[in-house]
Formats: structure tokens, C-alpha cells, sequence
């Protein structure tokens, strides 16, 4: 992709973003194809990170504070606050509990002593197919409470997503996790949500959080709180299953 051949020719300082009306040949995790019809806004941002950092160290973590950068690009605009987005680990939007609206992925390359990463996160704005988008949100909300608060462009979502990223980030830098978790599981879906582990009649456990490397964390009666690891394992969320790939 273009932004990746350009990424290693910029200086250090510059940060470089491409923004895509329509993409074609989106991907997922995991090689699956995500489509992205006009109305949803797209994008890619490079960032560098030291490998000697607090996130240096702690690189899966990057999809979570980009999950939550969109999330609170909508919901820290005044009147917006109660808009039903939250963020779904590891690295969907969601409206509610009920339906995805959005997504991250994350690329990083480690050169010398620096991570390369690529963003890229693609929401529904205002185009309601094929599943949901933020302006459905907000006309439902206004529906319901009598408010008027207005309809938000893509553009206006990707530049805040951008600049509450890096306020993220900063503060990651200098608290660790600790300084994000607790904004992280205030639009968090899974408080107090029970989990099959591996299958259907698979043992209960409950979601506890995530652990400092960014991996969920789930507690079985009886047995110690284990980290499950995102890559190994789907998360069927109307399932409520955690299943390895």
C-alpha cells in the first residue's frame, strides 16, 4: 500500500494520515475482508513508537486506545456524551452490546529501536447499510430525548479520533495502563459479562478486565484469573463464547 512505502521515506516528526472516501480492498484480522461502502469513514495513521516506552512494551494495546479514541471522538463533544457507542474487545465499535459499527488494525514494524505502526479504523457515519452507522445513533437518540443534536461528518470523526489518539497516547506514555483502563472500561461492553471458555458446554467464567499487556482477563470459580490471548481466540460475542481459532 502506498502509506506503507511512504511511512519509512518521512522525517521522524511527521505524521502522516491518508484518508480514503471508498477502499476496495480493506482488510480484517485474521485476512478477513472488510468492505466499506461511501459514508464510512476511513483512514490510516502512522505513528512511531520508542521500544523503550511504557506502550513500546505493550504494543497489543495500541487497538484498544484507537477503539476507544473513536468511541470518545463522538461521546466528549458536549450533548453527545450518552450516544450508545462503546468499544468491544479487542478492536470493534459497537453500538450498545447490539450491533458493530466500526473497527481497528493494527501493523507495527520494529526498526532499530522504534515501532512502526499503521492504524487503520473504518466506522459507519452516515451510511445505515449494511449494518448501523453514528448518525442513525444520534437521530434515534434525539427521537427518544427530545433533543437536536445535529448529524457528525466523517471527516470532523476522523480528526478527533486522531487527536484524542494521541492525547491517549501521551497519557499512556506517562501512566501506563492505569492512566487509560478506567475511560477504556467506562465504553467497555463486557462489565459484569459471564463467557463459555471454548465451547458451548464449555466452563463459565466471568470477564474480569484486561491485564497490563492489553489480553483479556477471565476468572473461573474456583481457579486463578487467566489472560486470554486475542489471536488465539475469537470472541463470539452473541455467543458469548470465547473459542480458540
Amino acid at each position: 500500500s502506498l502509506i506503507g512505502r511512504l511511512m519509512f521515506e518521512l522525517p521522524e516528526e511527521m505524521g502522516l494520515i491518508a484518508v480514503a472516501v471508498r477502499q476496495t480492498q480493506g482488510k480484517g484480522r485474521g485476512g478477513n475482508v472488510w468492505l466499506s461502502p461511501v459514508g464510512c469513514a476511513l483512514s490510516t495513521l502512522h505513528i512511531s513508537i520508542p521500544l523503550h516506552s511504557n506502550l513500546g512494551q505493550r504494543i497489543p494495546f495500541i487497538q484498544h486506545l484507537a477503539s476507544l479514541a473513536v468511541v470518545e471522538a463522538v461521546r466528549s463533544i458536549p450533548g453527545y456524551e450518552d450516544i450508545e457507542l462503546r468499544v468491544k474487545w479487542p478492536n470493534d465499535i459497537y453500538y450498545s452490546d447490539l450491533m458493530k459499527l466500526g473497527g481497528v488494525l493494527v501493523n507495527s514494524t520494529l526498526i532499530e529501536t522504534t515501532f512502526h505502526i499503521l492504524i487503520g479504523f473504518g466506522f459507519n457515519v452516515n451510511n445505515s447499510n449494511p449494518t448501523i452507522c453514528i448518525n442513525d445513533l444520534i437521530a434515534k437518540f434525539n427521537r427518544e430525548e427530545g433533543t437536536e443534536l445535529q448529524p457528525l461528518s466523517a471527516d470532523c470523526l476522523i480528526a478527533r479520533t486522531v487527536t484524542v489518539l494521541e492525547r491517549l497516547i501521551e497519557i499512556f506514555q506517562e501512566k501506563g495502563p492505569n492512566g487509560v483502563l478506567p475511560q477504556y472500561y467506562k465504553y467497555w461492553v463486557h462489565s459484569g459479562k459471564q463467557v463459555r471458555l471454548r465451547s458451548e458446554d464449555g466452563p463459565l467464567a466471568w470477564i474480569v478486565g484486561i491485564d497490563d499487556y492489553g489480553y483479556l482477563q477471565v476468572h473461573q470459580e474456583g481457579k486463578a484469573v487467566e489472560s486470554v490471548h486475542p489471536d488465539g481466540n475469537s470472541f463470539d460475542m452473541l455467543r458469548n463464547l470465547i473459542v480458540p481459532k
